[in-house]
């Protein structure tokens, strides 16, 4: 809700799709730069305790940015240093999340759903939270969705304080922490598969930050809608991503999941190019499941095997290598898009994107014979 209530207060105080790039790029920056560190953090530290200090600090931004839209006074560079904020918080938070589902479940065989699981409940949200938000803001306000935000932390914070865990590993790395990140890099680029689902995903997310930081454009220009339509079309995104994650917990095995990340970018690529080409609300919400779905599984499905293959002392730092892959290129994408909508229109800049994903996911699935001889004996043993 926040997001879309965020990018939809800086289109309305700006109507600028360069500036709509820019705010998803504050956001997501610090996650380029630092989620490396936050993977090393999250292999030295009681992750559970952790998790408090994040959410604490996740909420700020969001209490902030509702008493300044609720007092009327919010203004674009307001918008852009919570963002920033909020993505440095996300730097340290989201490998420490992923780390700690294995935490959670205690057993590398219950991963994969637990993973699923997880990112089914951030693509239901996703589902749900654009669809209120559109209610909310063609009613009221963006001030609403902030502080509706705020309060969710307090949820958070509740569900941690009732959580009993078994003490953590003891050994986990306590080498100088561009050492950390080095082993990490050293590794993901030694192991073939693994270097080939990142650079997947990073291409993914690069090119399919054009569609989600240019919504608010086709929402309201290309389709001649409103915030309720860009809350649908977020909505029918997330529905998309949401029968991903299922399609993956229900799943009774790893082997052949990188079979589906091939079919999966083609999926996105596909969906991107369409949707650049749809002029009516109707046809455009048919459309974007299928981005949706394609994106998340890419995502998810890589994650899934990055975790099983890790070795548990650097298994934070290889999930802090894809996120940085999934969250953190995506500003660069969102800026770059952005400025190609600028230019030549957002519809320009979508296909584009749909194009660039369709020679990635064709260039993976070139590969796929080698990497299964590696990888199937880490599935079988695991």
């Amino acid at each position: 809700m926040q997001t879309i209530a965020l990018s939809w207060l800086v289109y309305r105080l700006t109507g600028s799709p360069f500036m709509l790039g820019l705010a998803s790029f504050a956001g997501q920056i610090p996650i380029l730069l630092l989620a490396p560190f936050g993977g090393v953090w999250s292999d030295r530290i009681h992750r559970h305790r952790a998790m408090f200090l994040t959410q604490a600090l996740s909420l700020l931004p969001a209490a902030v940015l509702a008493g300044l839209a609720f007092a009327g006074r919010a203004e674009v560079w307001h918008l852009l240093a919570a963002a920033g904020f909020l993505g440095v918080v996300n730097s340290f938070d989201t490998p420490l999340r992923q780390a700690f589902l294995l935490d959670l479940v205690g057993s590398r065989e219950h991963l994969p759903t637990a993973i699923a699981l997880n990112s089914a409940m951030l693509n239901g949200s996703r589902l749900i939270g654009p669809a209120l938000a559109g209610l909310i803001l063609s009613w009221s306000s963006e001030a609403w969705c902030f502080l509706l935000n705020a309060l969710s932390y307090l949820a958070m914070i509740a569900a941690l304080a009732l959580m009993r865990l078994a003490a953590p590993a003891t050994g986990r790395a306590r080498s100088n922490w561009l050492r950390g990140i080095e082993e990490a890099v050293r590794f993901a680029w030694g192991f073939a598969p693994m270097r080939n689902l990142i650079g997947l995903v990073a291409l993914v997310s690069f090119v399919a930050s054009s569609y989600s930081s240019l919504m608010p454009v086709f929402a309201r220009d290309i389709l001649g809608g409103g915030a309720h339509t860009f809350g649908n079309l977020m909505g029918a995104s997330g529905a998309g991503a949401l029968g991903g994650v299922l399609l993956l917990a229900v799943r009774k095995t790893t082997f052949g999941l990188e079979r589906l990340i091939a079919a999966a970018g083609l999926c996105a690529g596909t969906g991107l190019l369409l949707f650049s080409l749809s002029r009516a609300p109707w046809l455009s919400l048919a459309i974007v499941p299928f981005i949706g779905f394609g994106i998340i599984l890419v995502a998810a499905s890589a994650n899934t095997i990055i975790q099983l293959v890790a070795p548990e002392a650097m298994r934070g730092r290889l999930v802090s290598l894809h996120i940085t892959a999934f969250l953190g290129v995506m500003p660069l994408g969102s800026l770059a898009f952005g400025l190609l909508a600028e230019r030549f229109g957002a519809p320009a800049a979508v296909a584009t994107g749909g194009a660039l994903c369709l020679l990635g996911a064709a260039a993976f699935a070139s590969q796929l014979r080698s990497m299964r001889e590696l990888l199937d004996p880490h599935y079988a043993r695991k």
